[in-house]
């Protein structure tokens, strides 16, 4: 049994980390978090000690650690901004890092982090978890088997993604690209980084929307050409969507024949930290590719591209 902290307990995402330590056979031992809405703990590790202030919470792994009790592993499940942060925390702690998506939010703080790695002789892992679903990793499969017969093949992909977030989310850290990285980042990297997995090394990268609420652009991929689309806007989602009073619409087609990927989304983080804990999961080098992709589009101009446009452009001007 490995002993885990967490840093970002009251965050969205923190109870599928929970319940992956739980799912593992492991120990949430301390948990911290600015906020005290944290309940959701009591489902997990009722006994773990819980921290509003970062001072105490570091006081006590120290104590922990001068007990004999040593914190393995560091859970981050904090804003995006922060990450590069808490990584670092987690290290110093003699413990290694297991990172929500993005891992950074700039390729220079992969650069950094790996001295730190370098230094400490322990791990930062990422969560990425789409190359662990058996759709995508089908998929892979299928897409190298064709690849072997035709080299040069270019699949066409569209990728739309829509996850509908009410007026709270413009105020929270999520809707500040300082601390987010925009729509593209905060919701989008881990579809960069399935697509890159998947299809190869980056080409091209234009983007053609950028809002508060939705973004999209054009990728070239050495073996496919993709068109995507990312929203939190309700009103884009597709009528039949809305009429099913879902809330959340995933779609991935190559060369128009769709990937069913949404069946068993919310179980990966217990699948990842099962391949972190046996030796396999993704560290530094594998999150790179995705941050290029996000931090590129961040940074670059808006382009008129109508031939490479998404279809759901037009919603936007509708």
């Amino acid at each position: 049994m490995k002993n885990f902290a967490m840093i970002g307990a009251g965050g969205y995402i923190a109870p599928r980390h929970m319940k992956a330590i739980k799912d593992t056979n492991n120990n949430l031992v301390a948990a911290l978090d600015k906020n005290d809405s944290v309940g959701i703990m009591d489902s997990y590790f009722p006994e773990a000690d819980f921290f509003v202030e970062y001072e105490r919470f570091d006081r006590h792994l120290d104590l922990l650690k001068r007990k004999g009790t040593y914190i393995d592993y560091v859970s981050i499940t904090t804003p995006n901004y922060l990450h590069d942060s808490h990584i670092r925390f987690a290290l110093r702690q003699n413990a290694h890092a297991i990172c929500e998506k993005p891992l950074v939010l700039n390729p220079h703080n992969i650069d950094a982090l790996q001295l730190v790695e370098k230094e400490t002789g322990k791990n930062i892992y990422n969560i990425l978890q789409l190359r662990l679903h058996p759709s995508i990793i089908k998929l892979k499969e299928n897409v190298r088997k064709e690849l072997s017969k035709k080299p040069n093949k270019i699949f066409e992909v569209d990728l739309t993604y829509l996850t509908s977030r009410g007026h709270w989310y413009f105020t929270s850290w999520k809707g500040d690209e300082h601390k987010s990285g925009g729509i593209a980042t905060n919701i989008g990297v881990h579809f960069y980084d399935m697509l890159a997995w998947v299809f190869g090394d980056i080409k091209r990268n234009e983007v053609h929307l950028k809002k508060e609420d939705a973004s999209s652009g054009y990728l070239e991929f050495e073996n496919a050409r993709v068109r995507w689309f990312l929203s939190v806007n309700y009103d884009f989602l597709p009528d039949e969507i809305k009429r099913q009073g879902q809330r959340t619409y995933r779609s991935i087609t190559v060369d128009n024949q769709e990937v069913e990927f949404s069946s068993g989304f919310t179980d990966l983080h217990s699948v990842s930290y099962q391949h972190i804990l046996s030796g396999q999961g993704f560290g530094l080098e594998e999150a790179r590719k995705s941050i290029e992709i996000v931090s590129a589009i961040r940074e670059q101009a808006v382009v008129q591209n109508p031939s490479e446009f998404h279809p759901y452009l037009r919603k936007v001007s509708a």
